[in-house]
């Protein structure tokens, strides 16, 4: 595409094409070239936008960060429905998607990038730490509502299980991970402080 054509939402595009690439190449094979060329954008359109490679790369992974963020208050607002062991499978299994493993893949080859993410305020680790903190925000609200143990520490139990569940999701790719094998990750977690069958709470939220 020429340079002087008008790009419509050139960010996303380019953040879209990021994701394919890095999904098809892993981390070395993401480069500004690569990303240009399937977005199908002349080079600089980047640069237009970003004030170099490493910036664009910030932006893409605080763009996830956001949708995952996003996904926390979704999880949130199931407390009390269906089962605590349920809503964690589906939103660490969520969490891993393989763009998510890949995000966090590129992040930690990256030094310069996780300096930038940490100016930026999004903590060591992205993904992971948006991650345990959407998982003890649930915690803790399911804990207010009786459906796990008042003794429950979630503050332990949610690195725990995002850790768990990192180790799981990365150790079997390409492939992923079984819907069982993750409700049984999920239920080792919880063990001794929520039943593995829950009757959905009928009191409501306060």
């Amino acid at each position: 595409m020429p340079t002087g054509v008008a790009l419509r939402d050139a960010r996303q595009r380019l953040f879209d094409a990021a994701e394919r690439v890095l999904l098809q190449a892993g981390p070395v094979g993401l480069t500004s070239r690569a990303v240009t060329a399937e977005a199908d954008v002349a080079k600089g359109v980047l640069h237009k936008h970003f004030r170099d490679f490493d910036g664009f790369l910030t932006e893409l992974v605080l763009d996830r960060v956001a949708k995952v963020e996003a996904d926390a208050a979704r999880l949130r607002d199931r407390a009390g429905s269906a089962t605590p062991a349920d809503n964690l499978a589906e939103a660490v299994t969520t969490l891993f998607s393989p763009l998510g493993v890949a995000i966090v893949a590129l992040v930690i080859s990256r030094d310069a990038l996780r300096s930038a993410l940490r100016e930026a305020g999004a903590g060591r680790l992205p993904l992971l730490a948006q991650g345990t903190t959407m998982i003890a925000n649930y915690l803790a609200v399911e804990r207010d509502l009786g459906r796990i143990a008042h003794s429950a520490d979630v503050d332990a139990l949610a690195p725990t299980l995002i850790g768990a569940a990192h180790l799981l999701f990365t150790e079997r790719q390409p492939a992923r991970p079984t819907r069982a094998s993750v409700r049984k990750l999920v239920d080792g977690i919880l063990a001794g402080v929520a039943p593995r069958s829950a009757t959905p709470s009928t009191s409501g939220r306060t």
